[in-house]
């Protein structure tokens, strides 16, 4: 009998490395999300001719920007083992702050400080309810839902909030140059958000606190830290994000309507989870947030141009999020 040689199992080696390290690549969600977008993009470009064009690209992403930013406060939240119903309705109402404050005499800046700073204590609120009420997050952020939607109509009785001024204007509608292209403000902003999300969620303590809470929060507790405190972190982060989100889209559209970001608290939450956040908590990372609010945001501008009717664009992208989750369910199952 002949003993395999040595270059063989030096081979043999190799070649099983390689496959632990392609295994654990495509076991990745991140990497299986970006390639689900890339693919997307491919096709999107291959049958239509407008979609690979500087206007649309860049349209895109100003349209997916302010649920890309939302979405990073949410998935902190998801991560602690929460979740955010309100951020929606959080957008809608930090845009019409804004906005009366610049339209009763207030200056950009100011008005931009007492908008966000609105956000940030609804998440606060948000926090204390969950903590201190112990009541669901789920319920908590739902009534926080609904109580908002109801200021947004009541403090404008339903009209729409007009004539803002050119200085606020300029952070929706501004796009500046970076060599031969112009890129839209939001998506910049966007682009300093991720960064900054990331970093705290993977370089801080309080970061190390999110997911260790999210993954156990008894077993949190039992070291020493402070579940109260991450969720009112956590929560009051994604208030202040939502607002952020619901400025620029504020900004863009040039009113602020009662009705604005009606429904966009489901987009927000769909981007995290096609993203790879897991429900669960303990897992996932704002970067898959921001590509699963692109694949969002490129399925309904690619169902817009193959001429998809849109009584049903609702129904395909549903459909591609419950497939996104159910392909990650028996991605983790096979690890």
């Amino acid at each position: 009998m002949v003993s395999p040689s040595k270059s063989d199992l030096d081979s043999e080696t190799t070649t099983s490395q390689e496959s632990k390290i392609i295994f654990r690549l495509f076991n990745n969600q991140l990497t299986t999300i970006i390639i689900i977008l890339l693919v997307m993009v491919f096709l999107m470009g291959t049958f239509t001719r407008t979609f690979l064009t500087a206007n649309n690209i860049f349209n895109v992403l100003r349209a997916f920007s302010w649920i890309a930013i939302a979405s990073f406060g949410q998935s902190m939240v998801i991560i602690g083992g929460g979740i955010d119903l309100s951020s929606g309705s959080t957008m809608a109402f930090a845009g019409i702050i804004t906005a009366m404050m610049l339209t009763n005499g207030f200056g950009v800046g100011l008005s931009l400080l007492i908008g966000l700073g609105f956000g940030a204590f609804i998440g606060l609120v948000n926090g204390v309810l969950v903590s201190r009420a112990k009541l669901p997050p789920f319920i908590a952020t739902l009534g926080m839902m609904s109580i908002l939607r109801g200021f947004c109509y009541g403090l404008t009785s339903g009209w729409l909030i007009r004539s803002l001024p050119k200085g606020f204007l300029y952070l929706g509608q501004t796009d500046l140059s970076l060599y031969i292209w112009k890129v839209p403000l939001p998506a910049l902003i966007m682009i300093c958000f991720a960064i900054l999300s990331f970093f705290y969620l993977t370089k801080t303590k309080v970061g190390y606190h999110i997911y260790a809470v999210g993954g156990n929060e008894y077993a949190a507790s039992l070291a020493g830290i402070d579940a109260s405190r991450v969720k009112y972190v956590i929560y009051t982060l994604s208030g202040l994000f939502a607002a952020v989100g619901g400025i620029l889209m504020t900004s863009r559209l040039g009113v602020a309507a009662p009705t604005a970001a009606d429904g966009y608290e489901l987009d927000i939450i769909a981007a995290a989870v096609i993203g790879g956040i897991s429900l669960s908590g303990g897992e996932g990372n704002v970067w898959g947030a921001l590509v699963g609010a692109a694949i969002m945001q490129i399925l309904r501008n690619a169902l817009v141009l193959v001429g998809f009717p849109a009584y049903w664009q609702s129904s395909a992208i549903g459909t591609v999020i419950i497939g996104a989750v159910m392909i990650d369910q028996y991605r983790k199952k096979r690890i």
